[in-house]
């Protein structure tokens, strides 16, 4: 997909571009459609598990690209987009949420907001997201992602699944603060509920689907077109653009009153599954192409790009360990993604920053705070739901 972009690009010029934008509105309708199937399934599961399986569909264009490009076996590529798409997420994708919601904010309350208040239950989402980071540490020192990752990496994530199983859904009260369509539709009876958010889900998915290879296609020939060159669209603008849907999910969350938790947690849900899932289908795609079981080798410039998008991610955990996403916060995270961005030769100087953040937060975590408010949401939420699940009664506090 990636590599065939460049001869297309110089056939079409700009008119053959711009005739084929029919994708583009498509995606937008895809987006907004599974993101009300999404805000309706969390009054029936958790909303974690319906950020879940948003984030798989949202995820279908990062996936496709990561395949094509393992498929070839461009390793540098394949280190490229994956690496580059999680910095998006947290340095791009985190302070987009915050600023579209501070200016919703604004806006409705004529104030200034400070902080993202996380609820209880997206400690599970926190906690879960430091795991595959954590284990993304081996992979940097052994310098190889091998089938054996992947496994790890895959059973990480049907964990997270089988925690986000235990926390019930929302309450139905909050039914009246939800948009006029969504709303709409939990008025319907159960069975009325259950087959419009499984026919907005398989809707929104089935026009991703469809639209996802053409929009890449022809955003990527527009970039080639006016003179992009190809590793810094493969690492930035292929994923950027292959993020699209969850962007647009979660900026129409944000600019919500009360609804930025959510926008953050589409983002935070989409981030483990990169981590877990996506980096898990990159050794096996791999493997299938070479035709034997194969381990993936990094390269010393390989490892620098796993290494700080690994102290990029964990810094992005331990901000949102403290159950909030402060403005200085979000500006900060953006900041030092936009240094790395414009000025790559600072790599190592960027990396120090993020792991230096790193250990000021776990200094004032551990030794000033005492406790990783995370960890704790989290104990309370697996005490009191895992204890429901089996019939018990709640412990108390």
């Amino acid at each position: 997909m990636v590599a065939g972009v460049v001869p297309v690009a110089a056939a079409q010029g700009a008119g053959g571009l711009w005739a084929n934008a029919w994708p583009f509105p498509t995606v937008v309708v895809s987006a907004f459609l599974i993101s009300w199937g999404a805000e309706c399934a969390q009054f029936l599961v958790s909303q974690g598990m319906a950020l879940a399986i948003l984030a798989w569909l949202q995820a279908l264009p990062e996936f496709a690209v990561e395949a094509v490009i393992a498929w070839s076996q461009q390793i540098h590529y394949m280190t490229a987009n994956f690496t580059g798409s999680l910095r998006l997420l947290v340095g791009l994708g985190w302070p987009l949420i915050f600023g579209v919601a501070a200016f919703g904010h604004w806006r409705r309350e004529r104030r200034l907001m400070t902080r993202i208040h996380l609820d209880e239950e997206h400690s599970v989402e926190v906690v879960a997201l430091g795991l595959p980071i954590v284990y993304f540490l081996i992979v940097y020192f052994k310098g190889t992602l091998t089938l054996f990752d992947a496994a790890f990496l895959m059973a990480i994530y049907f964990l997270y699944l089988w925690v986000l199983k235990k926390v019930p859904p929302r309450e139905m009260e909050e039914i009246e603060d939800l948009e006029a369509i969504p709303r709409r539709i939990m008025r319907l009876p159960r069975p009325g509920q259950v087959l419009a958010i499984a026919l907005l889900f398989t809707g929104g998915g089935l026009l991703l689907y469809v639209a996802a290879a053409p929009f890449l296609h022809s955003m990527l020939s527009l970039a080639v077109y006016f003179g992009v060159p190809q590793f810094l669209f493969i690492q930035w603008v292929a994923p950027f653009l292959s993020e699209f849907p969850e962007k647009l999910s979660a900026m129409y969350w944000a600019r919500q009153s009360g609804k930025a938790s959510l926008a953050l947690m589409n983002m935070v849900s989409a981030n483990i599954n990169q981590w877990t899932m996506l980096a898990a289908m990159i050794p096996i795609v791999y493997s299938f192409s070479v035709g034997a079981p194969s381990s993936i080798p990094f390269d010393e410039m390989q490892r620098r790009e796993i290494l700080l998008t690994v102290a990029q991610s964990m810094l992005g955990m331990l901000l949102l360990a403290n159950m909030s996403f402060h403005v200085f916060e979000a500006g900060g995270i953006f900041v030092l993604w936009g240094l790395q961005f414009v000025r790559p030769h600072l790599h190592t100087e960027v990396t120090i920053i993020y792991f230096s953040w790193v250990a000021y937060e776990l200094f004032m975590t551990l030794v000033v705070r005492k406790r990783l408010a995370a960890l704790s949401a989290f104990a309370h939420i697996w005490r009191t739901h895992g204890a429901r699940a089996r019939g018990l009664p709640a412990p108390n506090g």
